[in-house]
């Protein structure tokens, strides 16, 4: 895509598709692809993106992190190799396409072709777009986020190095973010390998620049077999605890209904590029190989209704984390 063909109003209502059409300068978007085979010996992370920066310099990237083996490759591209379709989750990067349901890759290192099914997006009514709520409206924020399936189920292969890696009957995750930078403190984690198929677990706390001030704001999706259990800022649910030190990562989360606490164990960390006023210049840590325990308390029957661990557990945390942390009393400090 070139410069010309960034216009038009952003996909509000489909958070997946590309958002950045009319955008000129200080803007980001990728999109992270999380698969793992069958027998979890490989696990990936594959993140396309584009990269705008304060003075209209604008690049297209593709990284790939390799979460077992705990490297990580930045490819870049001219920008006129980015290419998006209008109206759906279609982008192509060179030789490398991305959608909703594949993926195909031709990059030094990495080749072959991902397809996804049993897809499991967050819904998306009117007054909700995605994971963001009513937050999706607002014009101004730093960082914005999408989940474009919770859980699928991934059949064929890849060539990594010089050997071919069977993905059939493996699970997979794909989400996105697109703005200008991504928060200055927070904590990310997300798991679909648990005792039981049909699960899987995404939550995240961050610090949210908002009129001059800042707020912590927290995403939780808990798919539980056939629903979705959700934490949100936005409908009633409240942070009770969040306690970070150098082994582990405590969440406690609240609704009206639910009582979500997660004990994520923290492994050693891969360094990613990751954007700041656009341009993918700063630096995060993430481990594919981190667990997690989860117990998921019915409070209206007093019932635990989940308790389990989850394993291949991606985990971030970055940046000024005493913002986001909370005392005691459950206040942030």
């Amino acid at each position: 895509m070139t410069a010309t063909h960034l216009s038009g109003l952003p996909a509000l209502f489909n958070p997946e598709q590309f958002q950045g059409r009319g955008k000129s300068r200080r803007y980001f978007e990728g999109w992270y692809f999380k698969v793992v085979n069958a027998s979890e010996s490989e696990a990936f992370a594959i993140i396309p993106g584009i990269a705008i920066d304060e003075s209209g310099q604008r690049q297209a990237f593709i990284q790939i992190l390799d979460g077992k083996r705990q490297t990580a490759i930045y490819h870049k591209f001219d920008f006129e190799n980015f290419h998006s379709k209008k109206n759906e989750f279609n982008i192509r990067i060179g030789n490398n396409t991305f959608t909703q349901k594949q993926i195909e890759l031709d990059l030094p290192g990495i080749s072959g072709g991902l397809e996804f099914s049993s897809l499991v997006p967050w819904p998306k009514p009117w007054y909700s777009p995605g994971i963001m709520g009513p937050y999706a409206f607002v014009p101004f924020l730093e960082c914005y986020h999408g989940i474009v399936s919770m859980d699928h189920a991934i059949n064929g292969q890849l060539k990594v190095s010089d050997h071919s890696v069977d993905f059939t009957g493996g699970c997979g995750y794909t989400e996105k973010d697109w703005g200008r930078s991504f928060p200055s403190a927070y904590v990310w984690m997300q798991s679909n390998h648990f005792s039981l198929p049909g699960i899987s677990v995404k939550a995240s706390v961050a610090k949210i620049p908002w009129l001059g001030g800042s707020f912590v704001g927290f995403i939780a999706g808990i798919w539980l077999h056939d629903r979705l259990i959700r934490f949100t800022t936005y409908n009633g649910s409240t942070l009770k605890r969040l306690q970070v030190d150098p082994l582990h990562v405590e969440l406690i989360l609240e609704n009206r209904q639910y009582h979500l606490s997660i004990l994520a164990y923290r492994e050693t960390a891969t360094s990613l590029a990751s954007p700041i006023q656009g341009m993918m210049e700063g630096r995060i840590e993430e481990s594919m190989t981190s667990t997690l325990e989860i117990t998921l308390t019915d409070r209206n029957i007093n019932r635990v209704i989940l308790q389990d661990a989850g394993r291949n557990t991606g985990l971030e945390v970055a940046g000024k984390i005493g913002e986001i942390v909370t005392s005691d009393n459950g206040s942030v400090v």
